[in-house]
């Protein structure tokens, strides 16, 4: 059985950092590329992150470049986003999820398992 637990999240202020870790099991980690989305109140899922198997090809939507950092470790079966600098427009749950491929992808309908979130408060 696949499942992806997310970790990480809490309620920080603005400028603030978080990392918010996704462990995973029951999937061979290294034949997936992973991602993170999140979902904000009203608004439908949105691409934040995503990283191939190796790490090497790392694609970040418009508004978290320059703050986010995904990083994943192989050896773990575990994939991590970085938060710096985050602000109240960052509020979401933040889900992961990972797709079965070396590439990687923005779109959500490309991944195959999905975990359960975990909220990222930022106030303001």
């Amino acid at each position: 059985q696949v499942q992806l637990a997310e970790s990480g999240g809490g309620l920080v202020q603005a400028g603030d950092s978080l990392r918010l870790s996704c462990a995973t099991s029951g999937l061979t980690f290294i034949r997936y590329y992973m991602g993170w989305f999140r979902q904000a109140p009203g608004k439908e899922r949105e691409f934040v992150a995503t990283i191939s198997w190796n790490g090497d090809s790392i694609y970040y939507e418009d508004s978290v470049k320059g703050r986010f950092t995904i990083s994943r470790d192989n050896a773990k079966n575990t994939v991590f986003l970085q938060m710096n600098y985050l602000k109240p427009g960052d509020t979401a749950v933040y889900y992961c999820a990972s797709g079965y491929s070396y590439g990687i992808s923005r779109l959500s309908r490309t991944y195959e398992y999905w975990g359960q979130g975990t909220q990222v408060t930022v106030s303001s």
